[in-house]
């Protein structure tokens, strides 16, 4: 995995959200700082863990538990690109969840460092009640309900604790982030494993981070064979 070439000289942004965070451990908030440094290049951080381990000076081992805890308390996204057929990992860009607009991500000048605090806390307020928002309309309860009924078909159950992470962030962005949508979209996942029988399904915990969206080759599939009930949508 590349390295991030050389040391940021942006500035860092760690919000309130992030900062008071007692969930997360040791450094973590600075880590999530050095990451929307990076991310001031390109909008997101393609940094390998060795590069924070050398950084921080800690274990590689030290950095992952705090980029996981990061990703759980959903501060960040992790997406990760697969050799085609295997499980080794080509690249891993990480992003930021709750932040302000692109143009606030470019070095401020102390004039302007102000209003870019105010914009960040704004953004982070109005994010949180968005989020809030969409969660009382689905309820913690009714959200574990909804994600055992994909989980008890996914093919692959390893990192059930993180899916359910992954899923109820995914939830709480969008009313119209639905289990129908996910359904859907595990039918034709699984369709896609029963056709390519080298293919190893991946862990569950990385399916529910957003990979259910990756375009998938499916063959002899036309509007009549898709099925249009719930049940059939699991008989793939």
């Amino acid at each position: 995995m590349a390295e991030q070439g050389e040391s940021p000289n942006y500035y860092a942004i760690i919000p309130a959200s992030v900062r008071y965070d007692k969930n997360l451990p040791g450094k973590a908030s600075l880590l999530y700082g050095e990451i929307t440094a990076l991310c001031n290049q390109k909008g997101y951080c393609w940094a390998s863990d060795s590069y924070f381990a050398k950084l921080y000076k800690v274990s590689k081992q030290t950095i992952q538990n705090w980029l996981r805890a990061l990703e759980e308390n959903g501060h960040i996204s992790r997406d990760v690109v697969y050799e085609k057929g295997t499980q080794k990992i080509l690249h891993r860009y990480i992003k930021i969840l709750v932040y302000p607009t692109q143009k606030n991500l470019h070095t401020p000048t102390q004039k302007n460092l102000g209003d870019n605090i105010t914009s960040i806390n704004n953004t982070v307020n109005t994010t949180n009640n968005k989020k809030n928002s969409t969660a009382d309309a689905a309820p913690l309860t009714q959200l574990k309900s909804d994600f055992e009924e994909i989980w008890a078909e996914y093919p692959n159950k390893q990192g059930k604790g993180n899916a359910f992470n992954h899923y109820k962030a995914w939830r709480k962005k969008s009313k119209e982030h639905t289990n129908s949508y996910l359904i859907e979209k595990l039918k034709n996942y699984k369709i896609y494993c029963q056709q390519n029988r080298w293919y190893r399904p991946m862990n569950g915990s990385t399916w529910f981070n957003g990979r259910f969206d990756d375009e998938l080759e499916i063959h002899g599939m036309d509007q009549e064979q898709k099925p249009t009930t719930k049940e059939d949508l699991f008989r793939q």
